[in-house]
């Protein structure tokens, strides 16, 4: 019975119970502890064994090999999924980066083109600097705006006929 539970006890305490139900019949209840605090609770699932006391003699020994068993399957298939899945965040982590620093280096390239150098600019724009007292004087006369962007001529406003006369 015990060596049966040597590759349990060798990371966690487990903890064996018996107890007297009746005349003919025990119980016995095998419990190993968690080892660490954040451990999956699946690996403390007890194992409880009822029956006389014959056929825990015969059967307590094999129950108690398949329970390791299981128990061993259990640990490692849980350190397979927690390893899978950090390597999947860690994979998703390094996708985002990634894509976070295409996006950066897409839209300062976008950036660059938005503002072209000013020898490509072409001649029909306004100069750069103030409006000269002429300038000023002509853009007001004729109601043009100079600004930043060069002249620019507002549209006509609309006229509309009362009695044939145009207002």
């Amino acid at each position: 019975m015990f060596s049966e539970l040597m590759p349990v006890l060798g990371g966690r305490a487990v903890l064996i119970t018996v107890a007297r139900l009746d005349d003919k019949t025990l119980r016995v209840n095998v419990v190993p502890a968690q080892a660490k605090a954040d451990e999956n609770p699946v690996l403390a699932t007890p194992l409880t064994y009822t029956g006389s006391p014959e056929e825990l003699d015969a059967d307590l020994g094999k129950h108690l090999a398949e329970y390791v068993e299981v128990h061993q399957q259990a640990a490692s298939t849980l350190a397979e999924a927690k390893a899978t899945m950090e390597a999947a965040a860690k994979a998703t982590q390094e996708e985002a980066r990634r894509k976070a620093e295409e996006r950066r280096k897409a839209g300062q390239k976008t950036a660059d083109k938005s503002f072209p150098s000013t020898a490509a600019e072409p001649s029909s724009v306004a100069p750069a600097g103030p409006a000269t007292s002429g300038e000023a004087a002509s853009a007001s006369a004729t109601g043009a705006t100079l600004g930043l962007f060069g002249a620019v001529t507002p549209e006509p406003a609309p006229t509309s006929t009362k009695g044939g006369l145009a207002l």
